[in-house]
């Protein structure tokens, strides 16, 4: 349930930043929403060790923690956005 809400939380952190980030900054936006996923899957990382569970088990659900929120705002915010007329 914890993993599903987590992956949640980055969906929704997209979306919104989607919805709000104006298309100049959408890149910039995509490299920061990046960076900051890393450290919250890292310290739930370290949060799930500290459980007891191994690194092995964490590792791969953290792989999916990541790479879909992750994938989700470059394919939604990292493409090229024409120049202005």
């Amino acid at each position: 349930m914890r993993t599903l809400l987590i992956l949640l939380i980055g969906i929704v952190a997209v979306w919104l930043l989607a919805r709000y980030c104006p298309r100049a900054h959408r890149r910039p936006a995509a490299v920061a929403f990046s960076l900051v996923w890393l450290l919250a899957c890292g310290w739930n990382l370290v949060i799930g060790l500290s459980h007891g569970y191994a690194l092995g088990e964490e590792l791969a659900i953290h792989a999916v923690l990541f790479v879909i929120p992750v994938g989700l705002a470059w394919w939604r915010l990292g493409r090229r956005v024409p120049p202005p007329p």
